[in-house]
């Protein structure tokens, strides 16, 4: 069992015994004497990949989630699905788009430190790294005399993520993202 004012992103938790990892937590106290602090929690279904959003007090209880991380590397993908191996037995698996809807805009060949989430010998899904570098493939051409704190401009990215990046980035940088919030974060 788990309390809700422990959770935090990425744990897996079950809701109606099936089960579901956590995506968002914002928290919010009152400014009333003896109110209770609400966490409130979006989730995510491992099975049916289904967004639900619940509140919690702090003292509520939820069961935890049986599940393995077990590392995997990235081997080949399409644009139908990529295949992934284990990195303790050396197995492989294939998930498709649809199972990695929110990670396929970070997915690239040879990236590293790649998580799966199994249960009871099936993969449920994959946890990425909080970074990525990837590469800028279009945006628009660098102004000369750019800082870095002036305005941004649109960047499409080498998996078709478009992020936010300052104005004297050009084509053919690498740069970090977040994986979580999906924004620039620095160049590679």
């Amino acid at each position: 069992m788990i309390r809700a004012s422990d959770l935090k992103k990425g744990a897996v938790v079950k809701i109606d015994n099936e089960p579901h990892i956590v995506e968002t937590i914002t928290v919010q106290t009152p400014g009333a004497r003896g109110a209770a602090t609400l966490y409130k929690v979006r989730f995510r279904s491992l099975q049916s990949k289904r967004k639900t959003d619940q509140a919690f007090r702090g003292d509520d209880v939820l069961p935890e989630g049986d599940f393995e991380r077990r590392p995997v590397q990235l081997l080949y993908g399409d644009s139908s699905g990529w295949a992934f191996m284990d990195l303790r037995d050396y197995s492989q698996f294939t998930l498709t788009k649809d199972d990695l809807e929110a990670e396929w805009p970070y997915l690239t060949e040879g990236l590293e430190g790649l998580v799966a989430l199994v249960s009871e010998g099936r993969v449920l899904g994959i946890e990425l790294p909080l970074l990525v570098s990837l590469k800028i493939v279009e945006t628009s051409p660098s102004v000369k005399g750019g800082s870095v704190t002036a305005r941004n401009k649109p960047a499409v990215l080498s998996t078709g993520l478009v992020v936010q990046v300052p104005e004297y980035m050009s084509e053919g940088e690498v740069i970090r993202v977040d994986t979580r919030s999906g924004l620039f974060v620095s160049k590679a």
